[in-house]
Parts: C-alpha cells; sequence; structure tokens
C-alpha cells in the first residue's frame, strides 16, 4: 500500500509558515516530500528546511486582496498546482475591549477572519479544477471554544472561521475539503514573551491534562492527516489540538477529600 501521507509531487501553501505554529507545519510538510510555498510581509532569516528540500517564499499581506491572489498564482506557477492551504497567519495583541478602537478590532477580524476567506477563495479556484480538488485547513484557536479576555476581537475572528469553514465545505464540495484545528497553547520560540521563563512555561503546561503545551509539529502532524487521503471523507469540521484542554478551576478550588 502507497504511504498515504507522502506528498511528494504536491504543492502546499502555507501562510506564516516561517516561524512559529507555521514553521512545524511547513517542517512536516517539507519532510513528508511536499512542495511547500510560505508568505508573509518579511522573508525569515532563514527559510524551513526539512526532508532534503527547502520551502520557497513570497512576500505578502495576507490583509491586501491583490496580494493574496498574487500570493496563490505564485504558488501554481512555480509548481503547477495547489493541493493543500494551510491558513495559519494570524494572532493579535493583548487589548482591553472597553477601549480597544474600532480600527483596533477591524484590522484583528481582517487580519484572522477575512483574510483566511480571501485565501480560501482563490485557493478554491485553481483546485476545483483539478481532477484531486484539494483541501483548506483554517488554524483557529481554542478562543473559539472558551472565553478570550484581552484578546475579545481575535476569539470571535477564530469562532467565526470555524462556522466559516463549515459553510464553505457544503459549498465547494465534491472537489475540496474544509477543516479547521481548533489550536492549544503551543510552545513556539516566542513562548517566554507569553508565560515567562522556563518556570513559567512548565506551570502552565502542568494545567493542560498531557502535562504540556503542544509544539509547532503536533499541529504540523494534524495538518498532514487532514491533506492526505486519511481523511478524504472529513471535511466542515473542526479538530482540538490542545492536550485534553484545560484542567477546570472548579477541581483545585472544591473543598473536598480527592483521597
Amino acid at each position: 500500500m502507497d504511504n498515504p501521507l507522502n506528498f511528494t509531487g504536491q504543492t502546499v501553501l502555507v501562510t506564516g509558515g516561517g516561524k512559529g505554529v507555521g514553521k512545524g507545519i511547513t517542517e512536516r510538510f517539507l519532510e513528508m516530500g511536499a512542495d511547500v510555498v510560505i508568505c508573509g510581509r518579511n522573508e525569515p532569516d532563514k527559510l524551513p528546511a526539512a526532508g532534503g528540500k527547502t520551502c520557497v517564499f513570497t512576500p505578502c499581506d495576507v490583509r491586501d486582496h491583490e496580494q493574496v491572489e498574487a500570493c496563490v498564482a505564485f504558488a501554481v506557477d512555480r509548481f503547477g498546482s495547489l493541493d493543500v492551504l494551510v491558513n495559519n497567519a494570524g494572532g493579535a495583541p493583548f487589548a482591553d475591549a472597553a477601549t480597544a478602537s474600532p480600527r483596533f478590532s477591524e484590522s484583528i477580524i481582517r487580519l484572522n477572519l477575512i483574510a483566511p476567506l480571501n485565501f480560501a477563495q482563490a485557493a478554491n479556484r485553481i483546485m476545483q479544477s483539478q481532477d484531486n480538488g484539494g483541501s483548506i485547513i483554517n488554524i483557529a484557536s481554542v478562543s473559539t471554544i472558551r472565553p478570550s479576555p484581552g484578546t475579545a476581537a481575535y476569539g470571535a475572528a477564530k469562532a467565526g472561521l470555524v462556522n466559516l469553514g463549515s459553510s464553505l465545505a457544503v459549498e465547494w464540495a465534491p472537489k475540496v475539503r474544509v477543516n479547521a484545528l481548533v489550536v492549544g497553547l503551543t510552545q513556539t520560540e516566542q513562548a517566554h514573551l507569553h508565560y515567562g521563563d522556563e518556570d513559567g512555561i512548565a506551570a502552565v503546561g502542568a494545567t493542560i491534562p498531557l502535562g504540556r503545551m503542544a509544539v509547532p509539529e503536533d499541529i504540523g502532524n494534524a495538518c498532514l492527516f487532514l491533506g492526505s487521503p486519511l481523511s478524504s471523507y472529513v471535511s466542515g469540521t473542526s479538530f482540538a489540538v490542545h492536550g485534553g484542554g484545560e484542567k477546570p478551576a472548579f477541581l483545585n478550588a472544591a473543598n473536598v477529600d480527592k483521597d
């Protein structure tokens, strides 16, 4: 039986694929033989490489519709197809919802919801013309399924992204599958900015049932599944990749004998 995770001859586009979670996704697809295009506003100092292959970078501000169209066209012109799109680019700084400006909130929603929609539309036009169609994977967040204090607009946008994918999966079937990953706390090269030193990172990891935060490779592995024939009957859904979520606070607060 052929390896269903062999992506040799397939083209994968990962937005924001040069760092953090996106880099982990890029490296896993490279390891499996894919031709990978990454995009971002600035080219990384060192392009992700794995499996004897190096990704290709093209500049793109994902919030600019014309640049999105050009990015997808670049991938197809370079490699001849577009088999998997991973809408990974996104994020948000901390902001008090009571005082955040309308312009700020709109920019967060544009980055985390409108930009993936624009990319998906551009990719779908290519995938619908291909014999094997394609797979679109939207990287969402646990902020879609729990409160997101300090990043309210981001949480709302990511929740919208999950719902968007379920609608697109219906409209674009059977050629194109659309799914989302609900990603939990992930230890990247910038984890110390959010969680402090190694002790802080370990303490946060201890709040997760599996005892650690995710690493980018974990998210990349889930993307391999959703981009492969193994998930050929999976569309319009969301997968939680969060290590079991967060331990309910009441378990520690309850005044009962746990022995």
